[in-house]
């Protein structure tokens, strides 16, 4: 594996992400893939070795293994893992396509011509729906990964002996899974990282959708002012009460007004 190329990677996505998916992306290496890399395959390396059955019946610890487990536990954190980076990487890709297409207009147009993107890694328009979207799915692979966890190991346990009465069997057996303790220990630390993940891209979503929703009622009401300059004073004009005065105010020279009213006593 070229690091060199990993390293690239993950500072870009450090780069265009904000202090929610900085904390995440920490989260991710340090405590999920490097203790995937480091811890989880050594102590899965021996499940299928170790897992024996009291009865001599050829075919019998092959059946109960696959019964008991019919997905690994490492390779469904494998999978996991790579989907959950991937849309982290297609947002390093979306702001790559920018500065090219950016570099190529302006080849086009000069060096003071009209910029199609102020600052491409700014998350704004389909930067922005690309990086939402990206929190949504990893949220969501999360939350099936776990929910896949839970229908094939109720509760993320292990327990120390399970019951087989499959064919070819001949009898219900005992069968001793290897280093029970030790694999629910990494499995409720993984489910524990995973459900953190979850809720830090939560955090981010929400985060993102309200700037967003507070950038469009100042752009707006920004708008409505520049539109009605004179609004205000227009209101306070025409509520004017001019005491023993039978002569007209004038007019503002920028808001002219169809009547002023006067009150005499």
């Amino acid at each position: 594996m070229n690091w060199g190329i990993f390293e690239g990677l993950l500072s870009g996505v450090n780069k265009y992400s904000t202090a929610f998916g900085r904390i995440w992306l920490s989260l991710v290496f340090i405590f999920r893939v490097l203790v995937y890399l480091v811890t989880a395959e050594r102590v899965w390396s021996d499940d299928h070795k170790d897992f024996d059955c009291n009865t001599r019946q050829p075919g019998c610890s092959n059946v109960c293994f696959d019964e008991f487990f019919p997905v690994s536990h490492v390779r469904l954190w494998a999978l996991q893992l790579i989907l959950v980076t991937c849309p982290s990487l297609l947002v390093v890709m979306h702001v790559a396509y920018r500065e090219a297409r950016e570099k190529k207009h302006q080849e086009v147009e000069g060096e003071g011509g009209r910029r199609l993107y102020l600052n491409p890694g700014k998350k704004r328009g389909g930067l922005w729906w690309t990086y939402v979207c990206s929190l949504v799915f990893k949220a969501s692979v999360d939350v099936i990964f776990l929910y896949v966890f839970h229908l094939f190991y109720p509760k993320y346990t292990l327990p120390a002996v399970v019951k087989c009465h499959s064919a070819p069997c001949p009898n219900t057996v005992d069968c001793f899974i290897s280093k029970p303790s030790e694999k629910n220990i990494f499995t409720l630390f993984m489910v524990i990282t995973a459900a953190i993940c979850i809720l830090l891209n939560l955090v981010e979503l929400a985060y993102l959708v309200s700037k967003r929703c507070r950038e469009c009622l100042a752009a707006r009401k920004a708008r409505a002012t520049s539109a009605n300059p004179c609004k205000q004073d227009d209101l306070l004009s025409g509520d004017l009460i001019f005491l023993g005065s039978d002569t007209h105010p004038p007019l503002l020279p920028d808001c002219p007004q169809n009547y002023m009213k006067k009150t005499i006593l």
